[in-house]
């Protein structure tokens, strides 16, 4: 990002952002919207939510049917029918058979699911990511937006595969647990379900609890996750600055806010089972004693009490069930809204009819303004022509704008008023894919890939062939480079290429740049990170590299611009000088106070 991205930005915190700590806990939200928009991705998996069903429904009917067959055993032993008792028994085995057999299908059917269902969801979130605009990724914290794709897609994934199956049984089960028990006797059915009342009062009030606590523990994850990444991307600025110690209290703080916001969702949800024991406990006693009543009046056997205690076990056990796995499915709603919110940011506008594959490469800028955060202008009225194949410097101090020049070209931001003309075509007419195809740039910053330093090089050419890789790496003087590498261009780098120096990351990327022959070259402090010997090979490099195409080149060495065709010297959002390095030194203004501050150590 650029300097003056950096300042406005380190002014304001956005949502989703790590920043002071007073931050406000989220809010909740339609849970059933969500929850209703999750199912949406159940739509392609009807075979296999299908199957799931004819599965459950035979596990149910199995355990509701046992019960019965168990009465039908004690009330043959009672009356001493020992003929019958066989044939009941061989029944409960194979009833018992295929509960266990559906149990384990059942099991196995809700993990294939729920994969199938996150795997979508993960590749939608990924897709959207990818295609976000660059402001959302420049102000938001770049370990929550990884929580959302790890923690909270895998907290979906557990309540797919442990919770769908079990919303399916418990209903099925609830239904043909109540037939039964009214088929049996109605009076003591109607009396054991009276403890459901109990029960939804009892679930409505810890859920509404619960709720609050969960979403705010997504949230604090999010920001932990957040603090680690920052660390650990900076650890040789903490170490060096002796950090460690307020690295440390800052995650200490956010930890323990996440483990008391933690322990309260837990207890909550805990909560829940014992309570559902209690509410259970109680529908055993009513049993136990109306059941006895009217057993001794003759109304039912002895056997059908047994069923009895087994159906209102049976009964409980569903809602028992979902109470108990209810914080989960909290925590993957409030997942699920963290996922969806990125899901729901506008994508990068990459529209336009026209393409540049023709273009000679003469960029305008016309009454350009912009601004990062709205009342902190960064770019005041910026007027600037650039011929074809010119090499066009733009110095002044951090926060002047020059990298924000870049950041319009490339059509990362919108300018907020103006236009910006490449042969006469605004660049939103232009399709931002072919634009950016015929635009390289080599960043200060480089990025470099957990891959090959081949495949690294054609990261910018995927269809070039060998031979004009291994010729763009000569042109950029790292060809000898890298056959001194242990596989030569088959060389696996680390994350990052942190197993090569800055220099030497520093001419890969410029080879890389070599390689896509742009018609528009850009070089934001491209020699920044290299020494004296080897910027003057990359110079060399870049002469031959820069004919014929028009290159911005963003530089505070200024031997590295001394022959640039035109010298823009920005200041504060506005160009205040232009012209040749000679032409700027004769005027001894703002360029002649920079060069002398390099090259004598003078302030003028």
């Amino acid at each position: 990002m650029s300097e003056s991205n950096k300042q406005s930005m380190s002014n304001y915190k956005v949502p989703g952002m790590r920043g002071p700590r007073n931050r406000q806990v989220e809010k909740p939200k339609d849970g059933k919207k969500t929850l209703k928009r999750l199912m949406g991705y159940f739509g392609n998996e009807i075979k296999s939510i299908i199957f799931l069903l004819i599965v459950v429904m035979a596990v149910v009917a199995a355990s509701v049917y046992a019960p019965r067959l168990q009465s039908d055993a004690i009330d043959s032993i009672a009356r001493a029918d020992f003929d019958r008792l066989p044939e009941i028994l061989l029944i409960m085995l194979a009833v018992y058979f295929v509960h266990g057999l559906g149990t384990f299908l059942q099991s196995r059917s809700s993990a294939v699911l729920s994969q199938h269902i996150v795997r979508r969801m993960r590749e939608d979130l990924f897709d959207c990511v990818v295609n976000l605009p660059v402001r959302y990724i420049d102000s938001h914290s770049h370990g929550d937006i990884m929580s959302r794709m790890t923690n909270d897609v895998e907290n979906i994934s557990n309540t797919v595969s442990q919770s769908l199956s079990s919303l399916f049984s418990g209903i099925l089960t609830v239904t043909g647990t109540v037939a039964m028990m009214l088929y049996l006797c109605p009076p003591l059915a109607l009396l054991s379900c009276a403890t459901v009342l109990l029960t939804i009062g009892a679930t409505k009030f810890l859920s509404k609890a619960m709720r609050a606590f969960y979403r705010k523990r997504q949230a604090l994850l999010g920001e932990l996750n957040g603090t680690v990444e920052e660390m650990v991307t900076g650890y040789k600025t903490v170490a060096a600055y002796e950090r460690q110690e307020a690295v440390i209290e800052e995650f200490d703080r956010t930890s323990e806010e996440l483990t008391k916001s933690g322990i309260v969702a837990e207890i909550l949800g805990g909560s829940m089972g014992p309570v559902m024991n209690v509410i259970n406990n109680i529908g055993f006693v009513i049993i136990a004693a109306f059941g006895g009543y009217f057993a001794v009046n003759g109304v039912i056997s002895i056997g059908i009490i047994s069923a009895f205690i087994v159906y209102a076990k049976q009964f409980g056990r569903p809602i028992d069930e979902i109470a108990q796995i209810y914080g989960q499915i909290q925590t993957a709603i409030a997942g699920a809204e963290r996922v969806f919110a990125i899901m729901d940011q506008p994508r990068e506008d990459k529209s336009g009819d026209k393409d540049m594959n023709d273009a000679n490469g003469v960029i305008t800028f016309k009454n350009v303004n912009f601004s990062y955060v709205e009342g902190q202008q960064v770019l005041h009225d910026f007027n600037l022509e650039v011929r074809a194949g010119h090499k066009i410097a733009l110095v002044g101090a951090t926060g002047s704008g020059k990298t924000t020049v870049v950041n319009l070209l490339m059509r990362f931001y919108d300018p907020d008023s103006g236009e910006i003309l490449i042969d006469g075509v605004n660049i939103k007419d232009i399709d931002c894919g072919n634009l950016r195809q015929n635009t390289a740039i080599v960043l200060q910053d480089t990025v470099l890939f957990a891959d090959t330093v081949k495949n690294n090089l054609k990261y910018s050419s995927p269809d070039a062939d060998d031979e004009m890789m291994k010729n763009a790496a000569v042109m950029s003087n790292c060809h000898d480079m890298i056959m001194k590498l242990k596989d030569g261009y088959d060389t696996v780098l680390s994350g990052g290429g942190f197993n090569l120096s800055q220099g030497q990351r520093q001419l890969l990327s410029i080879a890389r740049a070599f390689l896509a022959q742009p018609k528009i070259l850009i070089l934001d402090e491209a020699t920044s990170s290299v020494d004296t010997r080897t910027e003057k090979r990359i110079q060399d490099a870049m002469v031959k590299l820069m004919e014929n195409r028009t290159s911005l080149i963003i530089a505070h060495r200024l031997s590295t611009i001394r022959d640039a065709d035109l010298i823009v010297v920005m200041d504060k959002g506005r160009i205040i000088e232009m012209g040749n390095h000679e032409e700027l030194l004769a005027k001894k203004g703002r360029y002649y106070e920079l060069y002398m501050i390099q090259f004598s150590g003078n302030v003028i």
